[in-house]
């Protein structure tokens, strides 16, 4: 019986390249190689292996073999264990940072951001902090690119390749409008009332979430990018919406708003996420951010009977 030769991981990296980007010409331009070097690199895998990992008959797009999707499994484990190991010599080597770029999802309560990050600067004087507060699926975005190397994300972030990610507690989305909204003054409110009023829904410009909508009712919407716009604009009395408690407590005590008890949309737990890309963790002063984020989303406590979001 034939034993497989043992593949290279370069080789392992150009398979998966193809896989992802869906074609040799694609795969090309990712790694910066010319089709003809991947194709070749692909031919020397399937000889080292002695299987057929693409079907390329009748088809300009490379269709994996059976013997391909076993073997992409595994080549995503050691993939992944190549960035682990990477990871984890980077950290022995690098020492502090000279910057630290954070990036952090509007919806974490601003008193919880603020103390971290004056404790940062009183524990790390010589780190520059660059802060980028962000809506939804921009976040991950940002760290995806590099252009972060922490975030602090909602839900949307959980899942996405090649992101670590340690929970960093939650807040409580509750739907509210102002006291003189059609919808305030309804005791009680019906089911699927809130589809007959202006719903304000934040929104972003990142691929992550594009065509994407959380907590949706109304056929008539608003999207806003700023949160502070949305909160402006349901104070006023312009639509109903979703907003996170900590922020509209105090107008919930002033009665500037009005919590809603809407039967189709009772609110939710939004989940935080400390997360970095798997190959580019943080060095010491971003760990210790990290570690402060995650260490205070575990005083949080989800309200019963609310589900997440």
């Amino acid at each position: 019986m034939a034993n497989p030769g043992v593949p290279t991981f370069d080789q392992l990296r150009t398979f998966l390249a193809v896989v992802d980007c869906g074609s040799f010409a694609a795969a090309g331009r990712h790694l910066n190689r010319a089709v003809s070097v991947i194709s070749y690199g692909i031919a020397n895998l399937e000889a080292q292996l002695g299987v057929v990992l693409f079907d390329r008959a009748g088809t300009r797009k490379p269709k994996l073999t059976e013997a391909g999707r076993a073997v992409l499994a595994e080549a995503r484990g050691v993939a992944q264990g190549m960035d682990g190991l990477r990871a984890k010599v980077k950290g022995l080597l690098e020492g502090l940072e000279a910057e630290v770029n954070l990036a952090v999802d509007v919806m974490l309560p601003t008193r919880r951001l603020g103390s971290v990050l004056r404790a940062f600067a009183f524990e790390f004087p010589t780190v520059t902090l660059r802060l980028h507060v962000e809506a939804l699926g921009a976040v991950a975005s940002l760290v995806l690119e590099g252009k972060a190397v922490l975030g602090i994300s909602g839900p949307l972030a959980a899942g996405v390749e090649g992101i670590e990610n340690i929970a960093a507690g939650a807040v409580p989305m509750v739907p509210v409008a102002a006291p003189d909204h059609p919808l305030a003054r309804m005791a009680p409110i019906t089911a699927g009332a809130g589809r007959d009023h202006v719903q304000l829904v934040l929104t972003d410009r990142s691929p992550l979430s594009e065509g994407r909508d959380y907590s949706v009712l109304s056929p008539r919407t608003w999207r806003l990018a700023d949160l502070g716009a949305k909160h402006a604009l349901l104070r006023e009395g312009i639509g109903w919406g979703n907003m996170p408690l900590p922020l509209i407590e105090p107008d919930l005590a002033a009665g500037t708003l009005q919590r809603l008890a809407m039967p189709d949309d009772p609110g939710g737990m939004y989940r935080f996420g400390a997360i970095w890309r798997r190959d580019r963790p943080p060095g010491p002063a971003g760990a210790w951010l990290r570690d402060q984020f995650v260490a205070r989303g575990t005083e949080d406590r989800a309200i019963p009977g609310m589900t997440d979001v």
